[in-house]
């Protein structure tokens, strides 16, 4: 069975067990969390939602709260002198999966 998930402003296809990356959330390492959004549940029976499903919810549990590796950020314009150099590291939150259902 796997459910498509809302959070962060994108969509997720999630199963049982696995871990996923997802824009940084509020809570500790270990705790648990809630994923009400879901658009779409899978598997032998399917069902969509009409934007959501209601009464269903993805349960997972928060394993990490990390930074992503450093992007750097170059802007140029030729021939004018102009040069800007950036980094930047993004929060991630990572999350397992342990349950999905009504």
């Amino acid at each position: 069975m796997y459910a498509v998930i809302r959070t962060g402003g994108k969509q997720y296809r999630v199963t049982e067990g696995e871990t996923l990356r997802v824009e940084k959330l509020p809570g500790d390492v270990g705790s648990s969390i809630t994923f009400g959004e879901v658009l779409m549940l899978g598997g032998t029976n399917v069902k969509v939602g009409k934007p959501l499903i209601s009464g269903t919810k993805v349960v997972a549990q928060i394993v990490a709260q990390d930074r992503a590796k450093k992007i750097i950020v170059f802007k140029m314009r030729r021939r004018k002198n102009y040069r800007r150099k950036n980094g930047h590291r993004q929060w991630f939150t990572e999350v397992k999966i342990t349950g999905i259902g009504a």
